[in-house]
């Protein structure tokens, strides 16, 4: 049974920092693209940020240079480390395993708010 739990999530204050984890089980975590995605209320889930099994990372360009993802083969884990986060930024995240089949998280609420 595979198995993607998130974690990390809150409320913090714009300008402020979280990082999330999301813990894998059931798979061979080294054979996947791992992602973060996001979902804001009233639109619909795209890509925050993903990490290959090479180590290659890409971001979209509203979080480059604020957020960094990061993965740990040994601990079947992969983190999003996002800093100075915005209202903006505001969505449920979502972790993503990505190879010949698609594995999505439940999902962990971030919240930007002053």
């Amino acid at each position: 049974q595979v198995q993607l739990v998130e974690s990390g999530g809150g409320l913090v204050q714009p300008g402020g920092s979280l990082r999330l984890s999301c813990a894998a089980s059931g798979i061979i975590f080294s054979s996947y693209a791992m992602g973060w995605y996001r979902q804001a209320p009233g639109k619909q889930r795209e890509l925050v940020a993903r990490i290959y099994r090479s180590g290659f990372t890409n971001y979209a360009d509203s979080v480059k240079g604020r957020f960094t993802i990061s993965r740990d083969n040994a601990k079947n884990t992969v983190y999003l480390q996002m800093n100075n986060l915005k209202p903006e930024d505001t969505a449920v995240y979502y972790c993503n395993a990505d190879a010949l089949s698609v594995y999505w998280g439940q999902g962990t609420q971030v919240t930007v708010s002053s």
